[in-house]
């Protein structure tokens, strides 16, 4: 999303300029963040939001969504995130381009470090920074950093129409993008280490009934190859076991769907985690183990990691700062 372009609508209090307290900071802008604004803005807190290192979340990224309430025939992930955008500018809400490099949460105000210069302080706090996905982490996936490697289907599958892909992953996100994918490719590879899929019925009914999909169930990927792009990529089947058995396929792009790391790692050790890095709330709530500062959407749901969730979880961190607010201001 080019939040620079000229025909799209800009914050009114957009502020590059010096160090300032605000009463209310949202950091990211998915579902989670432009609801947390939303409702932030309706009860005149005057939120901040800064849209991160991927304006708009995830969600631009997706072909295709039919499961959010209220839009009976499907919407564009990029239709439906400039949606929620338009309605935070509807309420004022102050809409910034950038990234939070530093953040200080022992103190009152906290001090969040903008692009690595401007100091926000920030009353209360929303933290929707979403999560990140993860790489198998072979060195060919360097190697091929976007010469055939890619985590996003929707992204960059425009390029492999009517060629050979592969999708590593066994879940819904790896079913969502194999089907995206078979819509452009002339085969498409579902890369599974285990011997079932992990998706949703719908989902794997889907891919099974696909002809252009074929999936490789008990595989692992070990490596790929090519002369300057992704060639093909080095698979065993069976690994570790007696009837082990290594081969390889012929594709033109590799496509990783296995997961996500949430992009907690700035905010601590002051905030609580669990073991893989999402932030932990109260349950029930967006409270997390700092008061004054929430967290909301997949940086705090290992999960659902859905956009109603995301955006449920959205409206009570907003809900929660309004009462923190007042609770202080009547002490």
């Amino acid at each position: 999303m080019n939040t620079n372009d000229a025909n799209e609508p800009q914050s009114p209090r957009a502020d590059s300029g010096a160090n300032e307290t605000v009463k209310c900071l949202i950091i990211g802008s998915g579902p989670a963040g432009y609801t947390a604004a939303v409702y932030t803005a309706r009860a005149n807190l005057s939120p901040v939001l800064y849209e991160g290192m991927q304006p708009g979340g995830q969600l631009t990224t997706t072909t295709e969504i039919e499961n959010f309430p209220g839009y009976p025939d499907g919407v564009s992930g990029f239709d439906f995130m400039e949606d929620l955008k338009k309605q935070a500018l509807r309420f004022n809400v102050d809409i910034r381009r950038g990234v939070v490099t530093a953040c200080d949460l022992s103190t009152k105000p906290c001090k969040v470090t903008i692009d690595g210069e401007k100091i926000v302080e920030a009353e209360t706090l929303i933290i929707c920074t979403g999560a990140t996905a993860k790489y198998l982490g072979l060195p060919d996936e360097a190697r091929y950093a976007g010469k055939g490697v890619s985590a996003c289907a929707t992204c960059d599958g425009f390029f492999y129409r009517k060629k050979t892909v592969a999708v590593v992953g066994g879940g819904d996100s790896a079913c969502e993008e194999a089907l995206y994918l078979a819509g452009l490719a002339s085969k498409v590879y579902l890369i599974v280490r285990k011997d079932h899929l992990r998706a949703s019925q719908i989902m794997q009914e889907r891919v099974m009934c696909n002809p252009k999909i074929e999936v490789l169930f008990n595989t692992n990927t070990v490596g790929l190859f090519g002369e300057e792009f992704v060639e093909g990529a080095h698979l065993v089947r069976f690994k570790g076991e007696a009837k082990e058995e290594k081969f390889d396929i012929a594709i033109d792009g590799f496509f990783l769907a296995i997961g996500h790391t949430p992009n907690s790692g700035i905010f601590r050790p002051a905030l609580a985690t669990d073991e893989n890095g999402y932030i932990q709330t109260v349950w029930g709530t967006a409270k997390t183990n700092i008061p004054g500062v929430f967290a909301a959407g997949d940086v705090a749901d290992p999960n659902y990691r859905q956009a109603i969730t995301a955006a449920g979880t959205g409206c009570i961190a907003a809900i929660e700062t309004e009462r923190y607010l007042n609770a202080i201001e009547h002490r």
